[in-house]
This record gives C-alpha cells, sequence and structure tokens, in this order.
C-alpha cells in the first residue's frame, strides 16, 4: 500500500531536485500539518476518507489557520492524490474532497484605496531622515505597478535578454504563461535607475547573485523579499497609511484599478498572466460589494431625479394647497 506521508516527501524532494523550491516548501509545511494531525505513524492513501479529511480541516481550523491556509493544504493534499492516481498506485475514489474547502477567499482588502495611492506615488522630500533603502522599495513599487502589478519573485528573476527596446518579455514564476509589457517613459526611467550594471550578471536587477534554479539563489530571494516587505512596512509608518504595505499591494491595486476602470476581468486576467479568470475574480471579489452599491445609489439617484421628483413635487404642491386651505377655514371659523 503507498504510504500517504513517504509519497508527499518523495515529490517534495522531486520538486526541490528541480528547482521549484516554493512549490516544496509548501508541500514540506503540508506533510508536517498532516504529521501534526495524523501522528508519527503514517498511513496509507486507502486509508483516506471523506470524514478523515472533514477532520484535518476541523483540526487546521482549531489551531488558527486561515482559511486560505487550510485550503492550501487541503488542495496540496489532493494534488499528491490525483498524482498517486495518474501513476496508477492508487485506485480513484469519486468525491473524496468535496465535503473540504479546496477554494480561495480573499479574506482581507490587500489594494491601496485612491487616497494611500497619492501618497504612494508621491515622491518623498528630500530628506537625509528618509534612508536610501525606503526610497529604493517605493520606487520599486511603483515600477511593479506601472508593469501591470509585477510580482516580486519576477521583477527578482528578470533577465537582461528579456528587455528588447521598451518591451519586457518574460514567464511568470508562478504559471509559466509567457507575458509581454511595454515599458511606459515612466516606467522606462525607474527601470534604468535600478537596473544591474554588472556586466557578468544575467539578472536585470541586482536581486540576485546566484544561478536561476539553485538552491542559493531561492535564499537570495527569500532575503530580498523580506527586505523589501520590512521597507514597505516602514514606508507605510513614514506616509501614514491606512492599511499595511507589502509586495502583493501593488499587484492588488492594479487589478483593483483596472477593474474600477470598466476593464473587463478576462483583460485583466490576461494582463496579469493568471492561470484563470477564477483567480482574477479572487482578486476582485473584495470590490465587488462596493461597486455594487455604488450601482445601487446610482439607479436610486436616478429613481430620484427622474420618475420620484414629479411625484414628489404634486404631492408638496397637494399638501401646501391643503395645508393653506386648512388654516383659511380655521381663521374663517374663529371669526
Amino acid at each position: 500500500m503507498l504510504k500517504v506521508v513517504a509519497f508527499m516527501k518523495q515529490v517534495a524532494e522531486e520538486l526541490r531536485m528541480g528547482g521549484n523550491f516554493g512549490t516544496a516548501h509548501v508541500y514540506r509545511s503540508s506533510i508536517n500539518a498532516i504529521i501534526a494531525y495524523h501522528g508519527e505513524g503514517d498511513f496509507s492513501f486507502d486509508e483516506v476518507t471523506p470524514d478523515g479529511l472533514k477532520g484535518f480541516e476541523v483540526h487546521l481550523r482549531g489551531r488558527g489557520c486561515s482559511w486560505n491556509t487550510v485550503s492550501t493544504y487541503l488542495r496540496t493534499f489532493r494534488a499528491v492524490y490525483n498524482r498517486a492516481v495518474n501513476s496508477r498506485m492508487v485506485i480513484y475514489t469519486p468525491h473524496l474532497f468535496r465535503s473540504v474547502y479546496t477554494g480561495t477567499r480573499a479574506d482581507h482588502k490587500r489594494a491601496l484605496c485612491d487616497e494611500d495611492m497619492k501618497k504612494v506615488f508621491t515622491k518623498l522630500p528630500q530628506s537625509s531622515a528618509v534612508p536610501s533603502a525606503i526610497r529604493c522599495a517605493q520606487d520599486l513599487f511603483v515600477l511593479m505597478f506601472l508593469l501591470r502589478g509585477l510580482p516580486f519573485v519576477d521583477l527578482a528573476y528578470l533577465r537582461k535578454s528579456d528587455l528588447r527596446d521598451n518591451v519586457i518579455t518574460y514567464r511568470r514564476r508562478k504559471t509559466g504563461r509567457p507575458l509581454s509589457v511595454t515599458l511606459t517613459p515612466e516606467a522606462m526611467a525607474l527601470l534604468k535607475k535600478y537596473m544591474n550594471h554588472d556586466p557578468h550578471s544575467p539578472y536585470l536587477f541586482p536581486l540576485l547573485k546566484s544561478g536561476e534554479g539553485t538552491k542559493e539563489a531561492y535564499r537570495e530571494y527569500q532575503l530580498a523579499l523580506r527586505s523589501f516587505n520590512q521597507q514597505l512596512t516602514l514606508l507605510g509608518e513614514i506616509l501614514g497609511l491606512n492599511d499595511r504595505l507589502s509586495s502583493y499591494t501593488a499587484r492588488h491595486t492594479w487589478a483593483t484599478t483596472a477593474y474600477y476602470c470598466e476593464i473587463h476581468p478576462g483583460i485583466i486576467s490576461e494582463a496579469m498572466g493568471h492561470s484563470s479568470i477564477t483567480v482574477t475574480e479572487t482578486y476582485l471579489k473584495p470590490f465587488r460589494s462596493k461597486k455594487i452599491d455604488e450601482a445601487n445609489k446610482q439607479v436610486l439617484d436616478f429613481v430620484k431625479r427622474s420618475i420620484l421628483a414629479p411625484f414628489l413635487m404634486i404631492f408638496f404642491i397637494s399638501f401646501s394647497i391643503a395645508s393653506r386651505s386648512s388654516r383659511e377655514n380655521g381663521g374663517q371659523s374663529k371669526s
């Protein structure tokens, strides 16, 4: 019988050897969560049941995991199960994961409001009190926004060969989808300001040193990301932002801004290199209620102006006449 934990460890190691360090890390975290729930002893795929998976879900929620974290672990479990089924090492069980949550919830708003956007896009005053690292973080954040919400991981791994004239052509690290972005003059100015001038480095920006696909390069990326987010947090404090600033805020803000500009979600999905429009809709979900409320207000305002206004005017005139008549009759009675 094929054992779950042993097989997951094997898949995680294959991912690591293939240079997919981020995905391998998710698999290892999922393995640890499964062991914490099931215990140290391994178990076979034949022992996995809908009730057992539901118990795992309840266990994760009881540990304080968010629904998105729960979904990540369960989707990883399902991916390993599907791999075992496709390899004909396990017999397929229909609807095994039907009763557990494997979706994505947009629990937190990560896009900037208009007021915060103005602050972030306004250049900091020249002052020795503001460290250069924070200024650099602000510029890179703006550049990522100008590049259609480019994720930091894609920015870090961009190669000099990806840039041709004013067009960057690359593949998304997460989905592998090819994308081309035409740089505006503002984006080109920021790119030239921070681009890598080391003739021996293949990278467009000086964020990585080791060869692509190596464990060292992944570590360098993680360190660069952590530092970038730390500087963005400090930037947010300096600017007095309402919400926390992070590397993904630029991406969510671009998507939401495009949505408010009436750009179709299908176009937004293509522009961002999402694997499907469903992912894009997850980004936009927190803002749809607000837009629906705005649409409802527009409808009500129209009704008030075009339909109710004449009716209210007639009602007001009738009421005024009735009131005046009542006063006059009252006056005649007194006399």
